[in-house]
């Protein structure tokens, strides 16, 4: 199955040129899985996604098809073919 992977602002600009992938996954893949293979095609950007654990960081905050994606259970569940997922960095300032 296909699914469509969106980066925004300092992720966008480690990517090294797009702010969109699409990636092909098993069925039954879920968000790690999908993170694992961001990790192998942009590896720049797999650091300020996940910690060395594999730990996605509190700064990042994960939407698939619009919905956060950030608890377990949200991490564990299937991906559809065609998901919108979207990896955005918080912003702070002041």
């Amino acid at each position: 199955m296909d699914v469509h992977v969106r980066f925004h602002g300092a992720l966008a600009q480690r990517a090294d040129g797009p702010n969109r992938i699409e990636v092909a996954l098993d069925d039954h893949a879920t968000l790690p899985d999908l993170l694992d293979v961001v990790a192998e095609r942009l590896p720049r950007v797999e650091r300020s996604i996940r910690d060395e654990t594999g730990t996605v960081r509190p700064h990042v905050h994960l939407f698939v098809d619009g919905e956060p994606a950030r608890d377990p259970a949200a991490l564990a569940r299937p991906l559809h073919p065609g998901a919108q997922v979207l990896v955005l960095p918080a912003v702070s300032g002041g």
